[in-house]
């Protein structure tokens, strides 16, 4: 296990040969699960996770003023040119001062050294102070390692030396005056820990330090991708290759990724990372083994043919199938039924020749073109035309469906004539037909759904390879079309040959290969599930897919009111204006006034204390006696209905009799009050007296 360190400082220093390595995450400001994003690319770091480093990549270089701290990126296609600042410290041996040539670049020939005491060499005496320039590092006869350099003599001619890399001195680098691009820094081990100043810029004397900034590609746990993060990201990671040189990093599949493997891979074991969320789609039993953590079987991956097929409206409902072609039960065709022209014709463009008969009687409609039908009369689809429909003004093209109309002939009838004659019937027209089939034949789905559909048949041997077949005993099923369905054939490890097909398109998970063992140790024979129960929203987001929506059948014709109609409806209507004027004359806004006769002569002492004759009652009939209904309570259960004109005209001739009635009655009222009134006047004077 190597030292903790940082994770740019174990970059730096990192050897590309000896990728890959496998790193631990220890700790740091990105850990407990800091999440990390860079170029759209996020890395999740948590303590204790494990990442293999597979390839690096430079992308740009930090630069660090040594004097003031400061610093800033450069890319790495940068022009500018930087020169090398000596170190001024002293080397024992020319074996150390040769250690600071830069490998990788052609520095030969401009690094440049000086010993500060004389040399002698084979004769050849060196003063101090005197440059001497390296050309290269050669071996000789005996295996000695020489350093050859060139020095310039007191009469400007150059000459060179074989130096031992053993010879010991003191030592010092001279100042280097050749250029170096950030490139050829970053590329030599050695340039890229010295110190640089920039060329460039004459008053800038700032001594710079260069880290290298790689984009690190890796592999962690569970990520489908290779990862990419800088390696200035502040983690402290240790090196664990060799205790984890057999680690299997797990990489998640989705459904079709699986189906891009080669197929080398299969069968293989497979382990359910994430679970489909929710039921959608499915309304079958292997449904339900699809769980997080659940291992299955991956045995091909294949394109198959699919049949839809659906069941009429019953008390479950309808019933909705996704079928294989591999289907091995037999079916008979049934009758379809059609409940209208519309229907009939477009059955007939998918089968020509359709012949039917009509269940229900119709009565004609010439206004409409419509004509007679009768129950047992057999039709024969012959195409679509258009006709013309007469109307009030002008001819109206209508699209109709071309029949041949036969009726039934009793086998007693030896008329050999043929009564058959051509009909025809608007798209908008109603009607029951049911479909005239001629064999009753069993077939194999393959044999239906190479012919035209839809077609209506009922299954009557089950598929022998299924342990229930869930299309044996429904009434009637409908093979709507077919369809090219990817899938993955899959298993459960406790019953490994009874399998059935994941459709990719329709499923939203993850798996995992495994290392297990395969649970047999020769291949079964498999048995697959080739009918697939799904729900009512796959009918519909099926659709919706493929971009299939349904034409609404042709709508009737609007019927025009003729004018001999009009006038009988106007004729027919009261006359208002002439009842309302009539009850109107006989209304009056006040009191009926009535004319009042002359006084009576002033009576007599006798007669004063006679009372007054009786006036005889008046009669009123049984109608004017009759309580008249309070037209202004309503019954709770009535519904609120706006009064018409009539209303308010039939309460205004109540309110008139009712006000009558009271005035007839004041003279009489009046009489009776002037009599009480004399009567307690004499009473009162009597007793006085």
């Amino acid at each position: 296990m190597g030292d903790l360190q940082s994770l740019q400082a174990f970059i730096n220093c990192l050897d590309q040969r000896s990728l890959p390595r496998i790193l631990q995450v220890c700790s740091g400001v990105y850990f407990q699960g800091s999440v990390y994003e860079i170029s759209g690319s996020e890395v999740c770091l948590s303590t204790g996770d494990l990442v293999k480093i597979i390839g690096l990549e430079l992308l740009s270089v930090s630069c660090e003023d040594v004097n003031t701290g400061d610093s800033f990126v450069l890319p790495i296609h940068y022009t500018g040119n930087f020169r090398l600042v000596a170190e001024d410290l002293p080397y024992n041996t020319v074996e150390e001062l040769v250690g600071l040539c830069p490998v990788g670049v052609d520095a030969c020939g401009s690094f440049t050294f000086r010993s500060t005491q004389e040399l002698i060499v084979d004769n050849f005496t060196l003063a101090p102070d005197e440059h001497l320039t390296l050309l290269s590092v050669e071996v000789s006869e005996d295996g000695e390692r020489l350093a050859r350099c060139q020095v310039l003599g007191h009469n400007m001619a150059y000459a060179e030396l074989l130096l031992p890399l053993s010879l010991k001195g003191e030592f010092y680098e001279c100042e280097d005056e050749r250029g170096y691009f950030l490139q050829e820094i970053m590329s030599s081990a050695r340039l890229s820990c010295r110190r640089f100043c920039n060329t460039n810029t004459k008053s800038s004397g700032g001594l710079l330090m260069f880290s290298p900034v790689y984009e690190i590609s890796a592999i962690m746990h569970l990520r489908k991708n290779i990862v990419k993060f800088p390696s200035t990201l502040e983690v402290d990671v240790q090196d664990v290759t060799d205790q984890f040189q057999d680690l299997v990093f797990i990489t998640p599949l989705s459904l079709p990724e699986v189906v891009s493997q080669p197929k080398e891979s299969f069968p293989t074991m497979a382990e359910i990372l994430e679970a489909p969320e929710g039921n959608q789609y499915f309304s079958c039993s292997w449904f339900g083994g699809l769980q997080k953590g659940k291992s299955l079987i991956l045995h091909e991956c294949h394109q198959k043919t699919m049949i839809l097929a659906s069941t009429p409206k019953g008390k479950k409902g309808k019933q909705y199938f996704m079928i294989s072609d591999d289907y091995g039960g037999r079916m008979r065709r049934r009758a379809r039924e059609f409940g209208s022209v519309y229907e009939l014709y477009l059955a007939s463009s998918q089968s020509p020749g359709l012949k039917v008969s009509v269940s229900r009687d119709y009565e004609a409609d010439e206004d409409e073109g419509m004509p007679a039908l009768g129950v047992g009369e057999n039709l024969e689809v012959l195409g679509m035309s258009l006709m013309d429909r007469l109307k009030p003004g002008a001819a109206e093209k209508v699209e109709s469906l071309i029949c041949k109309r036969t009726h039934e002939v009793d086998d007693d009838d030896d008329d050999d004539e043929d009564d058959s004659e051509e009909i025809s019937m608007p798209l908008f027209m109603a009607g029951h037909f049911v479909e005239k089939l001629s064999d009753n034949k069993k077939y194999r789905l393959n044999d239906l759904v190479s012919g035209s559909l839809p077609v209506d048949v009922k299954v009557v041997t089950r598929d022998k390879d299924l342990e229930k077949d869930p299309l044996m005993g429904l009434p009637a099923l409908k093979l709507e079309e077919t369809f090219t369905e990817t899938t993955v054939l899959t298993s459960l490890p406790h019953n490994p040959d009874w399998c059935f097909e994941l459709p990719v398109r329709w499923l939203q998970m993850s798996v995992c290969f495994t290392s297990d063992d395969l649970p047999w140790s020769r291949p079964p024979e498999l048995h697959v599930e080739t009918v697939t129960e799904m729900t009512e929203k796959f009918y519909y987001e099926y659709h919706k897919l493929i971009g299939k929506t349904e034409e609404p059948p042709p709508r009737p014709p609007k019927r025009k009111k003729s004018s001999c109609d009009a006038n009988k409806k106007v004729q027919s209507l009261p006359s208002l204006g002439s009842s309302v004027s009539k009850q109107l004359d006989k209304l009056s806004l006040g009191p009926k006034v009535e004319k009042r006769s002359v006084p009576p002569p002033p009576q007599d002492e006798q007669t004063l204390h006679q009372p007054p004759p009786l006036l005889p009652r008046k009669s009123i009939s049984l109608a004017e006696s009759s309580s008249m209904p309070n037209m202004y309570v309503k019954s709770p259960r009535m519904s609120h209905k706006s009064g018409t004109f009539t209303d308010y005209i039939q309460i205004l001739v109540v309110l008139n009799k009712m006000y009558t009635l009271t005035f007839s009655y004041l003279p009489l009222i009046k009489q009776r009050r002037d009599f009480l009134t004399r009567i307690m006047t004499t009473s009162l004077s009597r007793t006085h007296l």
